[in-house]
């Protein structure tokens, strides 16, 4: 085999080595365009968050008249405990039940006991914004802890929501800022330690109260 010979072989594995080479480099510009192409895909069809105005970020799920006497807002976490064994006391219904339209009842969420109660308090305020939430607060409350996504979704629909709005509404983050911002009323401006906490005509009531506790501070009020 000749000097020239070999040498002819040499640059031939040499240019086939080099094609394969640049065939993998483009294989991999291939697929990584792919990859973005994908991701740009993804983000582009995922609902978007319409910014929330000024009334929706000022209203909250009550019960009784804007004009009660008294006003007992309440700031609770889909995933707590204590606000579920305190909802499932009906302390809140033996309250309405004495006062009627002399007290009203409002919900702000304080998401901070498990990994889920953010997305689970966007959820409720999902089904505020269809006139529901006091249905839906009630079967998380009797669903919990099952507040996964999916489980959230299927409390909707099993209240009979529009679920294409309410899946809209959960995915996109719609009520994030309404959530965030009774988070932060109630670690910043009121400085709650823990879930539930409570303001009774804007007197700080810390944990879940009895009754009698109820009782005994409206009844000072109307006295007063």
């Amino acid at each position: 085999m000749s000097k020239e010979f070999r040498k002819g072989q040499k640059q031939i594995q040499h240019e086939k080595m080099r094609t394969q080479k640049g065939m993998r480099r483009w294989m991999g510009y291939g697929a990584l365009a792919l990859i973005l192409i994908t991701a740009m895909f993804l983000i582009s069809s995922r609902p978007k968050a319409q910014p929330l105005d000024e009334a929706r970020l000022a209203s909250n799920p009550t019960l009784g008249p804007d004009s009660a006497k008294v006003t007992v807002v309440e700031y609770a976490d889909f995933g707590c405990l204590a606000c579920r064994a305190w909802h499932r006391a009906g302390i809140l219904e033996q309250v309405r039940a004495a006062y009627g339209d002399d007290v009203q009842f409002v919900w702000k969420d304080f998401p901070v006991i498990t990994a889920q109660s953010p997305k689970a308090a966007e959820a409720g305020q999902c089904a505020f914004d269809q006139g529901k939430f006091w249905e839906y607060h009630h079967v998380l409350f009797d669903s919990a802890p099952a507040l996964s996504a999916s489980d959230l979704k299927g409390y909707a629909a099993q209240i009979g929501l529009d679920t294409q709005e309410f899946n809209q509404c959960l995915d996109s983050g719609q009520n994030r800022a309404k959530v965030q911002q009774s988070l932060n009323q109630a670690q910043r401006e009121y400085g709650f330690p823990g879930t539930p906490s409570f303001l009774v005509n804007g007197k700080k009531l810390i944990g879940p109260p009895s009754y009698e506790t109820l009782k005994s501070m409206i009844d000072s009020i109307l006295g007063g």
